[in-house]
């Protein structure tokens, strides 16, 4: 038994009872939380290009996109009644005019100076705000070469590039899988405490909730088939997935200021991802869920211990982009009792 699980072992039992009832103290009055600092890249308005920017190129996604509960939320979110009810809760006029609801819900423009949604959940809220990589992105090597044309060290060059400029880029799954669960664990503490909002999505798992609705595959064929993603890639995909809630959790846990509902669901959510990652760390050898299994257990989710509990998840996340870099899906079978079927996609 490895040393994560040596210590695991001893102190599980002990861990998860009080994690269940503690909650971390909130940031201090002139240190509030940044999206940045919280594991999260929030799009910049004046970044933004929209979605229309990306047809071009990705029709089929576009597609695929508007068929999905992502993008009806741009024309039905401030319709319906829970959410004026949590608006009203929180002194908020419009859903559509503030950071608390656009932040996760839909795709805010900078023009002129004056700030609109355009958009509900849209490629920028997931892949970055696109003004300083889309040509990048686009570029395989010259006005004249295709994708098809385009040679792998350049394709490897211009994905390097483009991340360095701020795309989420799906390469390195890590990059996706962290704006997934920056909004399904709804880290607003005065969002669900006075708003009335959900704790979080309960039961979002990166594999069953990207490869259900909002699955848009089609680059492996050339633009034709929303294909499914191989086994090899949802053995990945599932470890991300648990690393990134894991982050977003510990970050969560981390911004509660008081013993209610967002701090103590925020750290069973902490503590049930940590028994995921566990779980996972007996199935597989890897230096990377090791190191962030060891750096989750370092921190005791109570009050009064933000700054290790920030620590922790910043380790969890440089764990989890280095895991997304390197891991080979093919040595990763040991998972797959583990993973959901097709028949629990969302």
């Amino acid at each position: 038994m490895n040393r994560s699980a040596l210590r695991f072992a001893a102190l599980a039992l002990l861990w998860f009872a009080q994690e269940a009832r503690a909650a971390a103290p909130a940031p201090a009055a002139d240190q509030p939380l940044s999206a940045a600092a919280a594991g999260f890249i929030q799009c910049d308005p004046a970044k933004v290009l929209g979605p229309d920017s990306c047809t071009k190129c990705h029709e089929n996604e576009m597609l695929s996109w508007r068929e999905t509960p992502h993008f009806a939320t741009f024309e039905t979110l401030h319709r319906m009644p829970e959410a004026k009810a949590i608006a009203d809760r929180l002194g908020l006029r419009s859903v559509k005019r503030n950071d608390e609801c656009t932040k996760c819900h839909f795709t805010v423009q900078e023009e002129h100076g004056r700030e609109r949604v355009i958009a509900g959940v849209s490629c920028e809220s997931c892949h970055g705000a696109g003004r300083d990589w889309i040509e990048l992105h686009a570029d395989y090597g010259g006005p004249t070469v295709t994708r098809a044309m385009e040679s792998p060290e350049h394709r490897a060059e211009r994905i390097e590039k483009s991340i360095a400029a701020g795309m989420n880029n799906p390469a390195n799954l890590y990059l996706v899988a962290r704006q997934c669960l920056a909004c399904h664990t709804s880290p607003n503490e005065r969002l669900v405490n006075v708003g009335g909002h959900a704790a979080g999505t309960p039961d979002f798992e990166l594999v069953a909730w990207s490869q259900g609705k909002v699955r848009h595959n089609f680059l492996r064929s050339g633009g034709t088939v929303n294909a499914p993603s191989s086994p090899d890639r949802l053995r990945v995909m599932y470890i991300v997935g648990v690393l990134a809630d894991l982050e977003a959790s510990l970050r969560a846990t981390a911004a509660a200021s008081q013993k209610s509902t967002f701090g103590i669901a925020a750290a069973q959510r902490a503590a049930r991802q940590k028994r995921r990652l566990y779980e996972i760390s007996q199935l597989v050898q890897n230096p990377h869920v090791s190191a962030a299994l060891d750096a989750a257990l370092s921190a005791r989710l109570k009050l009064h211990n933000r700054e290790a509990i920030i620590a922790a998840a910043n380790e969890v996340g440089k764990q989890a982009y280095e895991f997304a870099a390197t891991a080979d899906g093919a040595q990763l079978s040991a998972i797959d009792p583990l993973l959901p079927t097709p028949a629990q996609y969302k």
